[in-house]
């Protein structure tokens, strides 16, 4: 493998492990008695007020976050966030991930329709035994639950996220994209973010930082890497976030899958191991 490649798996799977750190310090706040919509909210507007100085903004480019493509972009991502938020109120760490990874087979096929990339066999093949996994985790009909069904969107925005940053990633510069994402989708959940809230405490305080900063550093590493390589490489990628997700699971909130979800989660991530290995192969 080329230094370029393992360049882009540092970026990705570091940007799982920020990103999954900040929806661990999510739940703890909505466990707290926060509501979902808050704590996205609060992730997006601190993110911005603490990584602005750092973005190098010029004065031109505060009238492009009124361009639509941008607007749209941040409402995916916004939508994620939300999302899984919700589905972390009441399910397990590992099962709401688990539900989560029908974003690559989404970006998947988004990449192939809207963006044109190149689609082979083998590729579409391991992503839907992927989504085998996926249903062995979300059991539609088989005692699926509520917060399983919000992981599941979260899913989907996620993977129209990942589409939406590799078609704008070669027009805007990484640290604006950053900003544009985080600006307005403070925007954009601040209606949703007014209600009664409990007691800020020094400790929730933290978990709302780590919150912030893991989702914003996580996802300015996949800016970088999509700037790198395809959405349809960047997808398998994304299955570490399975691997982490379970760990931090077991190590935080002592969360163990039960037999199905498990072989659910294990076929997910070798699905993503095989796709991984196949593009090796090919480059």
């Amino acid at each position: 493998m080329q230094a370029g490649q393992w360049q882009v798996v540092f970026m990705v799977v570091g940007a799982m492990t920020l990103i999954v750190s900040g929806d661990v310090a999510g739940r703890m706040l909505t466990t707290a008695g926060f509501s979902p919509f808050f704590v996205a909210w609060a992730r997006f507007a601190l993110a911005v007020v603490v990584l602005a100085p750092f973005c190098g903004l010029k004065r031109h480019e505060f009238a492009m976050l009124l361009r639509p493509q941008l607007i749209l972009r941040a409402a995916l991502i916004a939508g994620g966030i939300a999302c899984i938020l919700t589905a972390l109120r009441t399910e397990e760490l590992a099962t709401v991930f688990g539900a989560f990874f029908v974003g690559p087979l989404v970006s998947f096929c988004l990449s192939a329709i809207l963006l044109g990339e190149k689609v082979t066999v083998t590729r579409a093949i391991l992503l839907l035994i992927g989504f085998c996994g996926v249903l062995l985790v979300v059991r539609p009909g088989f005692g699926m639950t509520f917060g399983v069904g919000w992981a599941l969107l979260a899913g989907v925005f996620h993977g129209s996220y990942l589409v939406a940053t590799r078609w704008l990633a070669h027009g805007y510069r990484p640290r604006f994209l950053l900003f544009s994402q985080l600006l307005i989708g403070a925007v954009l959940l601040a209606p949703l973010a007014v209600g009664p809230l409990p007691a800020l405490t020094p400790t929730l305080a933290s978990f709302v930082l780590m919150s912030a900063l893991g989702s914003a550093l996580g996802n300015l590493l996949l800016v970088l890497a999509n700037r790198q390589a395809e959405a349809s490489v960047i997808a398998p990628l994304i299955y570490s976030q399975i691997v982490i997700a379970t760990i931090l699971g077991l190590l935080v909130f002592g969360e163990w899958p039960d037999l199905v979800a498990l072989i659910g989660l294990f076929i997910i991530v070798a699905s993503g191991g095989a796709t991984f290995w196949v593009l090796r192969r090919a480059s």
